[in-house]
């Protein structure tokens, strides 16, 4: 016995570094374009400012574009403006206090301070006063080395969020359907076999199977978390880079359907909550319990693969429906108070999904409610 948890202890180690490597692969998948972008705005905002503008120190005008880049994937835009606007707050504070308190350590800390609280004053963000604070600490150590740069760090900053905008939409946009690929195909897939395992484990009656399978439904909400983060990015750019406008009528169905498969994944997570006291309970199963999970599972499949082909998800609803239909023919036979609620949960999910594929909420609820009753 000893040896073989002696042995259980390195295997589970195995599995959850190759768990974290696989992970990490796949940021870098999905991530790799932001670096490439990141690099390329900083050299040609350098460039610009020194070149062209003739700017002797042109840190801002990189900083400002790595910031456009780096600040967030989606919202680009109104992030630019933040960070603009946060450069421009600091830059302000930095050189008026500058003037009348001089510069130090504990004067930089005093910049800081006071630039980072009229960011706030203004209502700024985070990203508004991170690059405010930022810019200010920029500016206390720069300026003893180069005085007399307040117009040129202004024209810097703004040099470099044009850039940074440019390089995303124009110089080198993500492909956005590869990348939401590369990310769906990883959250969906986890959330199509979660099903089909807690279908497995009610159809065996192991509600360790069933725990097991809340644990890893848990571990994985931060995947369909990045799926949103990665569609709103994708969207962006399919709406202002003309290279990628063709692809705007794929990535509106899954910006539809990203918000109502969030809310069908927590709901699922209750679902499999309440199998597991079914099973804890000793509850009786009828067959058509499990198949009706199970089949609610490929209807997730379905409906990745019609998102993609930028086809109407008509399958992804019929597989749905059947879903509910064999839900309610367990639901008239023999089962028990946990059994019922799984069916309930079974039909709020279902509802979900429905809405996922563009269904209006009344019709999606009078479709569950006939397939419910057998129609």
């Amino acid at each position: 016995m000893p040896f073989a948890a002696e042995t259980r202890v390195p295997a589970a180690l195995t599995g959850r570094v190759r768990d974290a490597g696989r992970n990490s692969y796949r940021r870098l998948q999905t991530y790799l374009i932001v670096a490439v972008q990141a690099g390329l705005a900083a050299a040609l905002s350098w460039v610009i400012a020194r070149e062209v503008l003739g700017t002797p120190e042109p840190t801002f005008a990189p900083a400002a574009a790595v910031g456009v880049i780096a600040a967030a994937l989606g919202n680009r835009t109104r992030r630019t403006v933040e960070l603009i606007v946060g450069v421009i707050v600091g830059i302000a504070a930095g050189d008026l206090l500058i003037l009348a308190i001089g510069t130090g350590p504990w004067q930089t800390g005093v910049i800081v301070f006071l630039a980072v609280t009229v960011a706030a004053v203004v209502r700024g963000a985070g990203a508004l006063m991170t690059q405010a604070g930022g810019t200010a600490v920029l500016v206390a150590t720069l300026t003893p080395t180069a005085p007399d740069l307040e117009l040129p760090r202004t024209l810097n900053a703004l040099v470099g969020g044009v850039v940074g905008l440019l390089v995303v939409l124009v110089l080198a946009p993500l492909n956005p359907l590869r990348t939401v690929r590369r990310v769906a195909d990883s959250a969906l897939d986890v959330f199509a076999r979660e099903m089909t395992a807690s279908a497995e484990a009610l159809a065996r009656g192991d509600a360790r199977a069933a725990e097991a399978v809340l644990d890893r439904m848990r571990a994985a909400e931060p995947e369909l978390d990045r799926l949103g983060e990665v569609v709103g990015a994708a969207e962006e750019v399919v709406r202002f880079s003309p290279v990628r406008w063709r692809r705007r009528r794929a990535l509106k169905a899954y910006r539809r359907g990203v918000e109502h498969m969030d809310r069908a994944f927590r709901n699922s997570r209750a679902l499999v909550r309440r199998i597991g006291s079914t099973l804890r309970d000793e509850e009786p199963v009828p067959a058509d319990l499990p198949a009706a999970i199970e089949h609610y599972g490929e209807a997730v499949r379905l409906l990745h693969r019609e998102f993609l082909e930028a086809r109407e998800p008509v399958r992804a609803r019929e597989r749905v429906l059947t879903a509910v239909r064999e839900a309610g023919e367990a639901c008239r036979q023999d089962m028990g108070f946990s059994g019922t609620i799984v069916v309930s949960q079974l039909r709020t999910v279902a509802n979900d999904l429905l809405r996922a594929t563009g269904v209006p909420r009344d019709e999606a609820r009078r479709m569950v409610r006939r397939a419910a009753a057998g129609y």
